[in-house]
């Protein structure tokens, strides 16, 4: 099946790519209930059937919204777990990094957070189980440096892992691009705060 032909509104970017800035913008402007795919597709210069090529749904371009951000995350992660260094070293690089990302793709974080409850049943299930990955990949750090004695054991590893998360859920309800904070600021001080619970 060959893609169909990009309009004459064509910037430059792959059809997928204006089709994802489109919805994520509108999604971000106007909530996913108040967009529609017609609205999408003109804010992108394509036609709807471009769309159908590419989205099978506008849910599917809300879970690709969030699973390009959540691709990443666990890429960076696998490679900070997987390094040469100490756990503690490898665990505030993951932490911090998360913060990072996040802020950097807020509106694609905060449009799913706000809008999940629209997948259909298997697209959830799906997000569900990569998010179980990630942390359970993060908490696998953790559960290292409390057996390597580096981590205190008075904490669980779940409730760390809890505490960590709820911290970078909330994010997009009160950072401010422009703020006092830069992105890495904001990081540091949440991977600090991550670490002082962790130490004995």
């Amino acid at each position: 099946m060959t893609a169909p032909p990009a309009t004459s509104a064509d910037d430059g970017r792959p059809v997928p790519q204006r089709l994802l800035a489109a919805a994520t913008r509108l999604f971000a402007d106007q909530g996913y209930d108040g967009t529609s795919v017609q609205e999408i597709v003109e804010a992108a210069g394509v036609t709807k059937g471009a769309l159908y090529h590419y989205f099978g749904s506008k849910d599917d371009l809300l879970h690709e919204v969030y699973g390009r951000v959540l691709r990443l995350q666990q890429e960076r992660l696998d490679a900070f777990a997987d390094a040469d260094a100490p756990v503690g070293q490898r665990l505030r690089a993951a932490a911090a990094d998360v913060v990072v990302t996040t802020i950097e793709n807020l509106d694609d974080t905060t449009i799913f957070f706000r809008s999940m409850h629209h997948l259909g049943p298997e697209k959830l299930k799906q997000v569900r189980a990569e998010r179980r990955r990630y942390h359970e990949r993060f908490r696998a750090l953790i559960e290292e440096g409390l057996r390597t004695g580096e981590f205190s054991t008075a904490t669980p590893a779940d409730l760390v892992v809890d505490y960590h998360f709820g911290s970078v859920h909330h994010l997009g309800n009160w950072y401010r691009p422009g703020g006092p904070l830069t992105p890495q600021q904001v990081a540091d001080h949440l991977a600090d705060l991550l670490l002082r619970a962790l130490r004995p």
